[in-house]
């Protein structure tokens, strides 16, 4: 189960990432672009090309925890940093509502998602 605190640092990287990447792969985009350590308790978050496809790593002091979503319609958004810089911090409620398909950009506005219930 993910949990995620108001303290736990998020940091999504704004490129797009190769979902065949698992563990150690992550681990390397996270030293070489983020020049940051995967095991200091923070929780990265990745998303693919298509945006349709999305990974969280997080180190909880026993190993590695690795999420993955695929989303069956419609995309997450795109993360926009700041200048150069290829990550980008988010707090715990723009995760949540970056999961749950809330747009982040226009105040408030739903994303498609699948719905079984419509068809």
């Amino acid at each position: 189960m993910l949990n995620i605190t108001s303290q736990t640092k998020i940091y999504a990287y704004t490129k797009a990432a190769d979902m065949r990447k698992g563990f150690n792969g992550l681990s390397g985009i996270i030293r070489s672009e983020f020049q940051s350590d995967p095991t200091d308790g923070s929780l990265f978050v990745f998303v693919n090309r298509r945006r349709d496809r999305m990974k969280l790593l997080h180190f909880d002091g026993g190993g590695f925890w690795l999420y993955y979503r695929l989303l069956e319609a419609g995309t997450f958004e795109e993360f926009v940093s700041n200048g150069d810089s290829c990550r980008l911090e988010i707090d715990a409620t723009e995760l949540m509502m970056l999961l749950s398909g809330v747009s982040l950009q226009s105040s408030g506005r739903r994303r498609k998602r699948f719905n079984d219930k419509a068809a």
